[in-house]
């Protein structure tokens, strides 16, 4: 592996650079942003093609330069730090819930690099340690936003498999009258994917939390319902 591998990446960011790309980025958050301006699809590629030359490296190694990506705070390197944290899955051992965990509290500032970070990775995590689900639920309990996001949509994909049902009310409940927007989509998206498996069981879960429940989440929530039960969901309760 060549050493200055990181300082190739930022150049080849660097060079891939747009501005019309950068600017229509900055659309899509609240908050400000660090990007090159790089198209997603060409990151992905960039990411792969870097790791080709890593990816015989131990995991702390790996780790290590996932960290030196997050450390810069662009969006396009977080990218490809939470791409290789996902690619070296099968390594994960119990110990790196708290790498993820720091990763999250230190690095993790907009929605895009939480969704991407939690949804394969941690998740990915979650399902090869299930005991450790239980830990989201401190995490929805966070003064930091982005961990309280992290709390729902790590368990994203495992919900869309049908699995962790009673977590994922047990975290929407912990969420349920969080007043940020963000956090809000995040729990109101794993309700609508654990609909896909789950649909009764979530209509119900919406029906009774309705009241509390903003009307961010709760749209979320009923994206994917038929039409009917969208509706039922939506009636207003006076």
């Amino acid at each position: 592996m060549e050493p200055n591998i990181i300082a190739r990446i930022r150049e080849d960011l660097a060079l891939n650079a747009d501005e019309r790309t950068k600017a229509s980025s900055f659309r899509f958050f609240k908050e400000k942003v660090h990007c090159y301006g790089v198209r997603s699809a060409l990151v992905g590629r960039i990411a792969k093609d870097y790791f080709s030359e890593i990816e015989f490296e131990d995991k702390k190694t790996i780790f290590a330069m996932c960290e030196e990506l997050f450390r810069s705070d662009y969006n396009e390197e977080a990218f490809i730090a939470a791409e290789w944290a996902y690619w070296v899955r099968e390594a994960y051992t119990e110990d790196d819930f708290f790498t993820f965990e720091r990763w999250i509290e230190n690095y993790i500032n907009n929605w895009a690099k939480c969704d991407t970070l939690c949804n394969h990775a941690v998740g990915s995590f979650i399902e090869k340690f299930p005991a450790y689900v239980a830990n989201l639920k401190a995490w929805a309990l966070s003064d930091n936003r982005w961990v309280r996001r992290a709390a729902a949509v790590t368990l994203i994909l495992p919900a869309r498999k049908g699995n962790f049902l009673n977590e994922v009310f047990e975290i929407s409940d912990l969420l349920l009258k969080d007043r940020d927007d963000l956090v809000q989509k995040g729990y109101g998206w794993l309700l609508k994917e654990a609909s896909k498996a789950h649909q009764q069981e979530v209509f119900d879960y919406v029906m009774r939390n309705k009241k509390e429940m903003p009307r961010t989440a709760l749209r979320y929530a009923i994206e994917k319902m038929p039409p009917d039960l969208r509706s039922r969901a939506m009636e207003k309760n006076w």
